[in-house]
Order: C-alpha cells, then structure tokens, then sequence
C-alpha cells in the first residue's frame, strides 16, 4: 500500500503542553514544524529521528506557547517563518514580555509572509489551505490538508470545549462564526490537531462539544 502523502507527529512542547505539529510530504521528507513555542532541542530531535528536512516554520497565531522561540528556531535551521494574520502583530511584539510571565523564552519575529484567508502554503509537495479563524486572537490561522482530512486549528477549538476569548482583542462572537462558517465546512470526517490536549474530528465536536454543537447553537 502507498504511503499516505502527509505524515505528522505531535510534540508538546513548553509547561503549557502546547501541541507542535511535526508534518512532512512523505515524498520529499521535506516538512515544517507547525507552532514550535519552545523546548526547540526536543523538536529537532523528533524531526531528526523522523528523517524529516525542515524547509520552514507556520505560525497559527501570535501566544508565547505557540510561537515563543519560532524566530530562534527560524534562524538556527535558516527558514523562513509563515503566518499567522497580520493582526497577530500586537501579540507578537508582546513575546519576550509575555515569555517572562510564562517562564519560557520569547522573541519577537517578522513573519516572512504573513498569511490571509485562502491563501496556500506548500511543504515539499503538498499544499495546505489557509483559512483565518479570529477571535482567540485577531489573527489566528488554520491550516487544512484537504486530501488528509486534517486539520492544525491551534487554539480555535479542543476537543470539547473552544479557544478562550477573554484576552486582549479576543472575541466570543468571531470564534463561534469562525468555527461554523471556516471549519465546519470542511467536513465531519476530518481530524484536527489543537493546541492542546487529544485530537478529535469535526463531526464528533458537532455532536458533543457543549459550546458549539448544533443544537446547542440551534437552541
């Protein structure tokens, strides 16, 4: 059987367990780690053991966990940094601030090229739709692999529950639209990496997830 055309791995990484995603076009080994936040010598060994050349770094929005030490990541491997939105600026500048009060390390970076709704990324050769989620920050981005069924959503939504949107520049109404209008469309079956914790799939947090299941927005 062929292998599949996508491979990733999740890597938690910093005290906050954010998920780093690990994915690869198993034709080329060429991947990009996706939201590398920290604890970068844990990253790099998983990319080594996975026999994986990294060609770049994609952002899904501007948090310490998420992005913390992306820039020193970028330079240490001489890639270029993708994403988020633009409007994820204020919390980028916030890094090395935001970093101290976490315990991680942060640094601010200017994004290569900042990402807009329907736009495209490549990794080797497969290629990923952008799609701009708002409302855990204003610039947050989703990454879809339409042929995987697989999404990377970062802290839009978990399993079981939704991104918080009591942040600065966080908005509840703009979440829910984004989770409905962006990310339902793409179908029950497909699985989601989030920020943090377990994996699911769209359908079954359409079924089950207290904050955004239809009837529960139905009602």
């Amino acid at each position: 059987m062929a292998s599949p055309p996508l491979k990733a791995a999740i890597v938690p990484v910093t005290p906050l367990q954010q998920n780093c995603t690990l994915l690869w076009c198993t034709e080329t080994n060429k991947g990009a780690f996706v939201d590398p936040g920290g604890d970068l010598p844990k990253l790099k060994a998983a990319a080594s053991q996975a026999g994986v050349e990294i060609e770049k770094i994609l952002i899904t929005h501007g948090h310490i966990d998420h992005c913390g030490q992306a820039a020193i990541l970028a330079e240490e491997l001489g890639v270029p940094i993708e994403g988020p939105h633009e409007a994820d600026r204020f919390w980028i500048s916030r890094l090395e601030d935001d970093g101290r009060t976490y315990g991680i390390r942060g640094k601010v970076f200017e994004s290569d090229r900042w990402l807009v709704d329907g736009d495209q990324v490549t990794v080797g050769k497969l290629t990923l739709d952008v799609r701009h989620c708002p409302g855990h920050t204003p610039g947050h981005v989703v990454f879809h692999h339409a042929p995987s069924k697989l999404a990377i959503v970062g802290d839009v939504l978990f399993q079981g529950s939704i991104g918080r949107t009591d942040f600065p520049m966080g908005n509840h109404a703009d979440l829910i639209g984004a989770i409905t209008t962006r990310l339902w469309p793409m179908g029950d079956e497909t699985a989601f990496v989030p920020g943090h914790g377990p994996m699911s799939t769209f359908g079954h947090e359409r079924k089950t997830n207290p904050f955004v299941a239809d009837r529960v927005l139905a009602a």
